[in-house]
């Protein structure tokens, strides 16, 4: 992992994001199909999850800490300066339904920092937390909100289907994309549909798939293990059972912590590293990833009937941020009605307004 920063990272320009003719009309269709996605499953389990990502695996306390005598390309909003923050972490997986985990599809993280100073981009927001969105691939599965719709469309077709169908199709699924990857290729479709390999979560590398603003530039973030202890569970199989996921995260959080890196990509290149499209991975023989904080977290409880109260009660936006670290994008710009829609209708469905949680 390099600690040299890009020489020449681009400043930030307006002109660098531009809204298509119809993606005003697409995002409301966005926000349509995942409305009643939501109600359709919220209807059937008397409760009202999350419209993606609904299924948490754990919710953990931690630290970061940004990193000192950074280069001042580096040295950008949040981690202009050194310093430490809480922070909260969720792992979770897809879609909208509380599915068994042998319905194996994306792991993702998500990380709240709380107490951050410095301007908000949406002063109407309460708290003063920053959030960031990952997800164990390094592109998102559509280039732009009209690709994005397609394929949530086809995910709100199976809503509510039968749990042991979706299995069996699942494991086809994770058959073909073991046989891809065992001659180095890889399907992000096949594991977003359920094909996504059995893998542990802890072990896996996570990235921001769509870009933001690092104070005057851009740049995608990435957060990767580098204890030992988490190093040793890269690629390490886990059980097909109903919650594998949350049994091999808690079992390795009652008796160990674990470390990790925070890193940025800096775009240099915007024709290779395009904002408006999210499918494009960017070339790290380009400006590769580089730490700029390390997240520690000690040995505790990462799931029970409090964390899973809580976790139900607050929410993860990428868009809840301040101003130096604003999404970028037509997926973000999308993602941003969408994710306001869900919490809304969680908020009514539950009767429980969603807020902020405490330091």
């Amino acid at each position: 992992m390099t600690t040299t920063a890009p020489a020449n990272p681009l400043v930030f320009r307006s002109e660098f994001e531009h809204v298509g003719l119809d993606e005003s009309e697409t995002i409301h269709a966005l926000q349509t199909v995942f409305a009643n996605m939501a109600k359709k499953v919220a209807d059937a389990e008397g409760h009202a999850s999350r419209a993606v990502h609904a299924k948490g695996h754990a919710l953990v306390r931690g630290k970061l800490t940004v990193l000192d005598n950074l280069p001042p390309q580096l040295a950008q909003g949040l981690f202009g300066k050194a310093g430490t923050y809480d922070v909260l972490l969720r792992w979770s997986s897809p879609p909208a339904e509380q599915l068994p985990d042998g319905v194996s599809t994306h792991r993702a993280v998500a990380m709240k920092v709380l107490n951050v100073p410095g301007e908000r981009f949406d002063s109407a927001k309460s708290g003063n937390s920053q959030d960031f969105l990952m997800v164990n691939g390094p592109v998102f599965s559509a280039p732009d909100p009209q690709g994005f719709l397609k394929s949530v469309k086809m995910l709100a077709a199976t809503t509510n289907a039968s749990e042991t169908g979706k299995k069996i199709i699942s494991a086809v699924l994770r058959t073909a994309e073991n046989a891809l990857e065992a001659v180095g290729g890889e399907s992000g479709m096949l594991k977003a549909l359920g094909g996504e390999p059995q893998h542990h979560p802890l072990g896996e590398t996570y990235f921001s798939q769509t870009p933001y603003l690092y104070g005057q530039y851009m740049a995608k973030l990435s957060l990767a293990p580098v204890a030992p202890e988490l190093l040793a569970l890269d690629g390490a199989s886990i059980k097909t059972e109903d919650d594998a996921q949350r049994h091999a995260i808690g079992s390795h959080f009652a008796s160990q912590g674990g470390e990790w890196e925070l890193r940025v990509q800096l775009n240099v290149d915007v024709e290779k590293m395009p904002i408006e499209d999210a499918s494009v991975e960017w070339p790290q023989e380009l400006s590769p990833f580089i730490a700029v904080a390390r997240v520690r977290l000690e040995p505790q409880t990462s799931w029970d009937a409090s964390l899973e109260k809580l976790e139900d009660e607050i929410a993860y936006d990428q868009w809840n941020c301040l101003v130096e670290h604003r999404p970028l994008g037509s997926v973000n710009r999308a993602r941003r009605q969408v994710m306001a829609t869900s919490r809304e209708f969680r908020s009514e469905f539950n009767r429980c307004p969603i807020h902020e949680p405490s330091a």
